[in-house]
């Protein structure tokens, strides 16, 4: 028991000292990575990527992608990073930003672009995602729940051993699903909001938001989204509108 003690004082002093607040949201945030060794992981990500990927040769929608990438990024107050915009041919709807400044979007995406204010959409949010430091957080969440495992477990094992097993399956799930999960819905709709007020300080007509999700929504079945790392349709939307609206 003492030992248990000993560490939760440790944790604790950890959890205080690695608290720090988002940009614009100004929402507290435990952060266990410092902005250094999260570039130095986007930088090597962002290798992988080009080295496995075919960039295309549409032209026209590659400009357009540096086009508007370059505008959001100088508005987002990140001079320290690299920034650089690449068209990836891939039939997927997606795009993502990495730390350090290296913005990925695929040729399936552009396919319901009408506009650079649709575009805009996407790139500012993907760059909110990484101006909000989204994923460090998430690594420094995921290295607390295997912490927080570790330590329950050494407490149910001097307790009850025989348990154990069956302790470490209920434990995965309920954090899975109760913090982990709505944690990430919660990044979505914050990298919703906060990429609205990067495309609008560029110059992006900040409406374009919901007529692109609006797009993206169609032909999707409605689901709950209490199992998705994304919130659903609907609710995003609605949240869209109340950004809009303030």
């Amino acid at each position: 028991m003492f030992i248990l003690k000993k560490i939760y004082w440790l944790v604790l002093a950890l959890l205080i000292c690695a608290c720090s607040s988002t940009i614009y949201t100004n929402r507290t945030q435990l952060m266990l990575l410092n902005e250094q060794q999260e570039k130095a992981l986007g930088e090597q990500s962002a290798l992988a990527v080009l080295k496995e990927s075919k960039l295309s040769q549409n032209t026209t929608q590659t400009a357009m992608v540096k086009r508007v990438g370059q505008k959001i990024a100088s508005i987002a107050n990140r001079p320290d990073f690299n920034w650089e915009f690449y068209l990836i041919e891939n039939k997927a709807q997606n795009a993502f930003c990495l730390p350090g400044g290296k913005v990925f979007v695929y040729t399936g995406l552009m396919e319901l672009i009408s506009n650079d204010d649709e575009l805009a959409v996407v790139i500012s949010h993907e760059i909110g995602h990484t101006i909000l430091r989204h994923g460090a957080e998430r690594m420094s969440m995921q290295t607390l729940q295997q912490l927080g495992g570790s330590i329950l477990e050494i407490f149910v094992g001097t307790q009850n051993p025989e348990y154990n097993n069956l302790f470490n399956k209920a434990y995965n799930v309920s954090s899975n699903v109760g913090i982990m999960l709505p944690f990430s819905r919660h990044h979505e709709l914050e990298a919703d909001e906060v990429g609205i007020i990067l495309m609008q300080k560029a110059g992006y007509n900040p409406q374009a938001a919901l007529s692109f999700w609006q797009k993206m929504s169609q032909g999707n079945k409605e689901t709950s989204d209490f199992f998705s790392t994304h919130p659903s349709d609907t609710k995003r939307i609605q949240e869209i509108k109340r950004i809009l609206a303030k």
